[in-house]
């Protein structure tokens, strides 16, 4: 009885790690034979402020129905993100997504998240405390947000770029 308690402690602390912040909500319509369907469809960021993130999408014919499956959706497509000393990413880098664009840079203690809309939330609950984004071209939320792990993704910390080029990590800088 006592091993079955301490599991569940742990598996809702496991849980309960894990933030959820609901970007979009909207209403759809599907034309049917018989006239048309509502349904809504949700965009859910899902992070642990440590690191890993994820974007997800539900539909469903009610709200909470559809947040769920963004939720599941979103801890799906975690991505883990590099995070530097003073909790911003280790270099500049670009994302794209469809027709959005975002750029980010790394930027100084103190600074916060100077980002806009999706990207913010994103950044947010990946962990990110200082940094500069900057959202190109759309502002559709979820491109913006697909945009913004694209970006995220492709970060590279300097031990990773010293073991694909086979040399220590003191001589990158000579």
């Amino acid at each position: 009885m006592a091993e079955r308690r301490k599991k569940n402690a742990r598996t809702r602390e496991k849980e309960t790690d894990w933030q959820e912040r609901v970007v979009q909500i909207r209403r759809v319509t599907k034309v049917v034979k018989g006239g048309k369907k509502l349904s809504f469809r949700a965009i859910v960021v899902v992070g642990n402020e440590r690191g890993q993130v994820g974007v997800g999408v539900g539909k469903a014919s009610d709200v909470i129905s559809a947040v769920k499956k963004g939720v599941a959706d979103g801890k799906k497509h975690l991505i883990e993100v590099p995070l530097t000393k003073s909790n911003s990413i280790p270099h500049r880098v670009n994302g794209s997504a469809t027709g959005a664009k975002v750029m980010m840079r790394p930027a100084a203690p103190g600074t916060g998240v100077i980002a806009g809309g999706a990207v913010r939330t994103v950044l947010e609950l990946a962990g990110v405390r200082n940094i500069l984004a900057k959202q190109l071209g759309s502002n559709n939320p979820l491109n913006n947000a697909r945009a913004a792990i694209d970006a995220l993704v492709s970060l590279r910390t300097l031990s990773e770029v010293a073991d694909e080029r086979g040399i220590a990590i003191d001589k990158l800088y000579a």
